[in-house]
């Protein structure tokens, strides 16, 4: 079977309403991470899936993004199995930085990418 493009869009692209998935490790979330975005870690995605799909809304766009795009171009290519419409987010949190997007905290330090 030949291999299927990977759907990507720019950090700047990411609508503001747009529906956006962290794929990073806990540690990276809480230094910094999209307002709004959902957070489930690669290593967790599989075995929270219905989670996942509870939580998109109905023909909603998925913006998939981890640190810079590895972690994330892998879920992506498992949501677009599935059927799902999804994006990797092109240079991930690093490129949303550098594009100005607002991050938010957990940790109580100033937002970061880590």
């Amino acid at each position: 079977m030949a291999a299927v493009p990977l759907p990507s869009v720019e950090a700047a692209q990411v609508p503001a309403d747009g529906f956006l998935l962290d794929v990073r490790e806990d540690d990276e979330w809480a230094a910094g991470h999209a307002e709004g975005a959902l957070h489930i870690p690669l290593g967790e995605f599989l075995s929270r899936y219905e989670e996942f799909t509870r939580a998109v809304p109905e023909g909603k766009r998925v913006h998939v993004v981890c640190r810079v795009g590895g972690r994330s171009a892998q879920v992506t290519q498992y949501l677009v199995r599935q059927g799902v419409d999804a994006v990797n987010v092109t240079g991930g949190m690093l490129a949303w930085q550098a594009a100005g997007r607002p991050l938010v905290s957990e940790d109580g330090q100033p937002p970061r990418v880590l």
